[in-house]
């Protein structure tokens, strides 16, 4: 048996640092099911702005429990109050969801799994887990947890885009490079993101990223 009390859990700032993640999972070290706890308070996201399509995405269904103050959500341009206890499920995976806390201090606890499938560890989760680690320069720890991620998807974009990064941080211009032509190759749709990405700042001299990234979009 294991306990811990949410607000124990370090929240680790992802999203460009627009959104707390308190790693419930991987702290608890559950595999039946992902689970997932975010806080915020008042204006601040508390639900990023998704649907679970993506390449980063586990293509779940998603049960979102306000536990804590007070939130309001956004599914596919509907909004709507979430006082603590609301429940909101969502069985499309292409419905697109956000949510901003309202109070100081609100939590929602996010559970997530695919119909009809076995839990497998969302994509996402490997590149936010190595935050801390890349905040702090350890680049080849974060580069051993999305390599990991690597091992569980191969070939998945998001993950190679992330790795790409970790390259480029480090000075790994041929293995950065590598990385984020097949990223972009696979998502095409990331090549807008590359443009402004100051982590890959140490690349743009080179032509081949020019190359890779290709010119933007009119």
């Amino acid at each position: 048996m294991k306990t811990a009390r949410i607000n124990e859990i370090a929240p680790i700032e992802v999203v460009d640092g627009e959104l707390q993640w308190r790693p419930v999972r991987r702290t608890l070290g559950i595999e039946a099911f992902g689970i997932n706890a975010y806080t915020a308070d008042a204006g601040q996201l508390v639900v990023e702005e998704h649907d679970e399509t993506g390449t980063g995405a586990g293509h779940h269904e998603e049960l979102y429990v306000v536990i804590t103050g007070r939130a309001t959500f956004t599914v596919d341009g509907e909004s709507f109050d979430a006082p603590v206890g609301t429940l909101v499920f969502l069985d499309d995976p292409t419905e697109l969801r956000a949510a901003r806390a309202v109070e100081d201090g609100t939590t929602v606890l996010a559970i997530g799994g695919t119909r009809g499938e076995p839990f497998r560890v969302s994509p996402w989760e490997f590149f936010f887990a190595a935050t801390p680690a890349r905040k702090a320069g350890r680049y080849d720890e974060a580069a051993a947890l999305v390599q990991e991620g690597l091992e569980r998807y191969p070939g998945n974009p998001s993950l190679l885009y992330n790795l790409a990064r970790l390259e480029a941080l480090q000075g790994r211009p041929e293995e950065a490079l590598a990385q984020l032509r097949l990223a972009l190759e696979e998502q095409p749709r990331l090549r807008e993101h590359a443009r402004t990405d100051s982590e890959l700042d140490s690349l743009r001299e080179d032509p081949r990223f020019s190359e890779a990234v290709g010119p933007p979009e009119a």
